[in-house]
């Protein structure tokens, strides 16, 4: 902690200066005043930005926003010539030439009257036609335009589509760059409903881009060592009453169906939101494994039949031009049914066969609570915030197994029960120092506590052999992060760089039955560096660095038996310690005449590496036991392509390449053995170094065949993939898609036939612990068919204020 302390004293030094000279009076007499309206309808416009700027319009000096009556005035000016400009979201800029000078140092420029942009529609915030991808100093943003919102109904059947991105349709989990230790997060903020269902929820028309931020600067939290991946959300803050509504059909073997309805109303000094959205449907999808050696077959059948409901209700309150409160709650509610049958054959003995029927009732809930104050000093973009989130999650989980064959797999049911609660705190200081440097620090506490409840009908087999009745396990494991973080940055004409430091105090803790079973405490700090050359406005290379940490989570580290087959039981391991990657990255865009190309390499260095693991189960050596274990130090490096080109004015080309190489090195283990009873001396212990390299392809098209009508076509290719475990063979699919609109452009239908070759599948084989292949499918051939509508109130423009900062730390109007 005396790293945090010196630089929370550093930090009062730093803010508590900057707010009383912000008021201490200068020597500066000028000052200018007047008031903002619209051409059409002669009503103020209330929280537009006024900006003074240097004479040429390149350097900001000072500014301040319109009351809610539209009027404005800056105080404290010098003497000189400057350029005034008045910016609103839905009007074209307002710019005149001011002159401070002896004599004329108190000006009133009367009314200042704000043009509509024309091109936009009224009343709703309007989705870009084509998706554009975007490199800024920390991240890649892809901007999703209407073609990419075709392709599928939630944010996790879009997300194969984004450059270096993979999502495992059977599975849910995400990848980036060919790793699963990435941190998902929707403006800005972690959220306590599981990755996989929450991408699901999340309907494709509500997102405004998704923010890939492979090399993090020191302001955001370090866990995760592929980074982080951001969904920003529409944000409705309309004058008066507006809405949206989507819905949508998925139809494969079985029927999905999803909805969302979002309304706001904006009068006065406050903005009041609510959404709602639903996802409900029945998922298919089967397997089999076969052991090569002892030639059996393990064969899958799994069904399920989910719903879920998201709600969100939320509150902005304007006290003035300075001060905003904003408070909202997000209510997610789960319920879900699932049955299965795991078949496994012994060819060469069938009296072992045996046939195990499985079925799983759970349900969860999870709440979100989140109040945000931001106070902004005289000068732009000087401001200081502060934000309190607080997550609370329930579960519970019955799951009944009955087996059918080989007495030595009893009937039996398992009931898990978990509470979560997250605790966030987040102060945040910006300073602009000058028209060149800007200073950012912080503070934040992070406080987990996680309690599972695990009893079993079962029994189980001890260490001498003997069935003994499934002990039950009471797991709680807590954590606690306390951390500052300073970031420097400037910009000289065609250079720019940022300089951060972050520094962590982490006590982990981990109970079984009300034992102390591992405990954790380390402080560490995190560096990064960013270095950004633009020698004119086509070109632009960025080089970056940063440290980041990944931490155990609760399904890593929970002991207690996550599921089951008769061959297959998965748990987690409680003395899994944090890998810590040092991550090195270069980027170069260039701009041509339609369109961009990007273009990056990277190398990571990683210490500790938590994977997957496969053991031998020494109570049963017929069985493996899927865990997860610190291995020793691995690298991994790759490049990555992107391009968006229009080569004609009808068809648009969005595409991606990536490559890494990732060396993985652990410790596995084989059965030496091919008798029906082989004993603990037949167990094969090895040292495993695996090479692998991979690749994928992505290709978009849209070509638009009227004003109203859009064609859509998507292929992929996802390359040969190892890990120590498996041998991935490729995967490929081909979508198509339409989309058109109705009603001048608020109303919009779509229309996706998705693999229409019905190639995707996983089929892999692998050596360990058994030479063993297989296959897995799902229902990838399926038509997702959409209606998408927006209203909004007459000729009232977008009166929204201004976005809280440049970074993915925003609030309200979304789903989540």
């Amino acid at each position: 902690m005396r790293h945090v302390s010196i630089l929370f004293a550093l930090f009062l030094c730093t803010v508590f200066p900057s707010i009383s000279l912000a008021n201490d009076p200068g020597t500066a007499l000028g000052s200018v005043n007047g008031k903002v309206v619209d051409n059409i309808s002669n009503q103020p416009v209330a929280y537009a930005a006024v900006v003074i700027k240097s004479e040429d319009g390149t350097e900001t000096i000072t500014g301040s926003i319109t009351t809610e009556e539209g009027e404005f005035e800056i105080k404290k000016l010098p003497d000189g010539t400057f350029t005034f400009e008045v910016q609103f979201i839905g009007y074209k800029t307002y710019s005149q030439k001011l002159e401070i000078a002896k004599g004329k140092r108190n000006l009133n420029l009367g009314t200042v009257t704000l043009e509509e942009e024309t091109k936009e529609l009224e009343g709703v915030e309007v989705v870009a036609e084509r998706t554009t991808i975007e490199q800024r100093v920390d991240r890649k943003v892809i901007n999703v335009g209407k073609d990419l919102t075709t392709a599928g109904a939630s944010a996790s059947d879009i997300m194969n589509n984004i450059p270096s991105v993979n999502v495992d349709s059977q599975t849910g989990d995400i990848t980036l760059r060919g790793n699963s230790n990435v941190r998902v997060m929707v403006d800005g903020k972690l959220s306590n409903v599981p990755v996989a269902q929450l991408l699901k929820q999340i309907p494709s028309t509500s997102i405004k881009s998704i923010e890939l931020i492979t090399n993090p600067s020191a302001k955001y939290n370090p866990e995760g060592m592929s980074g982080i991946i951001n969904i920003v959300l529409h944000k409705n803050a309309n004058i008066g009453f507006n809405g949206n509504v989507n819905m949508g059909l998925t139809k494969g073997i079985e029927a999905k169906f999803n909805s969302s309805i979002d309304l706001n109303y904006r009068n006065g000094k406050f903005n009041f939101y609510g959404n709602y959205g639903n996802n409900i449907g029945k998922w298919v999808n089967d397997g089999s494994i076969l052991r090569i050696r002892e030639n059996s077959r393990q064969k899958f059948d799994f069904f399920n039949n989910n719903k879920s409901h998201l709600y969100k209700v939320g509150v902005d309150f304007y006290l003035n031009d300075k001060n905003t409160i904003s408070f909202f709650t997000n209510q997610n509610i789960y319920e879900g049914e699932g049955d299965g049958k795991t078949q496994v054959s012994y060819f060469n003995n069938p009296s072992r066969n045996v046939t195990q029927l499985f079925f799983d009732d759970s349900n969860n809930r999870s709440e979100q609570y989140n109040f945000d104050y931001k106070l902004d000093f005289n000068k732009e973009g000087h401001n200081i915030e502060l934000e309190v989130d607080h997550n609370q999650f329930e579960s519970e989980q019955d799951a009944d197994f009955s087996s059918i064959g080989a007495s030595t797999y009893p009937d039996y049911m398992d009931f898990v029960d978990t509470e979560r609660t997250q605790t966030t705190a987040n102060l945040d200081y910006v300073n602009p120092l000058d028209s060149i440097s800007k200073l950012e620090v912080g503070l934040q506490s992070r406080n987990f506590e996680t309690k599972v409840d695990y009893s079993s009908t079962g029994q189980t087999f001890n260490s001498e052999g003997n069935l003994v009745p499934t002990p039950s396990t009471k797991f709680v494991y807590d954590m606690d992060i306390y951390s500052a973080y300073a970031t420097f940055g400037q910009s000289y004409e065609k250079w720019s760089y940022q300089m951060g430091v972050r520094v962590e105090d982490v006590q982990v803790k981990a109970d079984t039955n009300a034992v102390r079973s591992f405990t954790d405490k380390y402080t560490e700090i995190y560096p990064s560096a960013f270095v950004t050359y633009k020698p004119n406005e086509k070109d632009q290379i960025q080089i970056s660095y940063s440290r980041r940490v990944d931490r155990p989570g609760l399904q890593q580290v929970n002991p207690i038996r996550e599921f089951a087959t008769p061959l297959i039981s998965s748990f987690g391991n409680p003395n899994l310690v944090p890998q810590f990657t040092s991550s090195y990255e270069a980027n170069y865009t260039k701009r041509i005449k339609n369109g961009s190309v990007t273009g990056g390499v990277f190398y990571r260095s990683i210490s500790d590496e938590i994977n997957r693991a496969i053991y031998i189960d020494r109570l049963d050596l017929n069985k493996t036991i899927l865990t997860f274990d610190n291995f020793d130090k691995t690298s991994a490096y790759g490049v990555e392509l992107s391009t968006n080109y229009k080569p004609i004015k009808w068809w648009n080309i969005n595409g991606s390449f990536d490559l890494f190489s990732q060396t993985q090195r652990g410790i596995t283990e084989t059965l030496n053995s091919t008798d029906p009873n082989p004993s603990e001396d037949d167990i094969v212990e090895e040292r495993v170094e695996v090479d692998n390299t991979a690749w994928n392809l992505r290709m978009n098209n849209s070509f638009t065949v009227t004003k109203k009508l859009t064609l859509q076509a998507f292929g992929f290719y996802r390359g040969r993939n190892k890990s120590i475990q498996f041998d991935a063979q490729p995967m490929y699919f081909v979508n198509l898609g339409a989309r058109y609109s109705f009603a001048e452009g608020k109303g919009t239908l779509s229309f996706n036939y998705n693999d229409i070759f019905n190639t995707m599948r996983f089929a892999f084989e692998g050596d360990y612990p058994y030479a063993q292949e297989g296959a897995f499918n799902w229902e990838s051939n399926n038509v997702y068919v959409g209606l998408s509508y927006r209203f909004g109130s007459g000729k009232n423009r977008a009166k929204s204020r201004k976005r809280r900062d440049s970074n993915t730390k925003q609030g309200g109007g979304g789903i989540l």
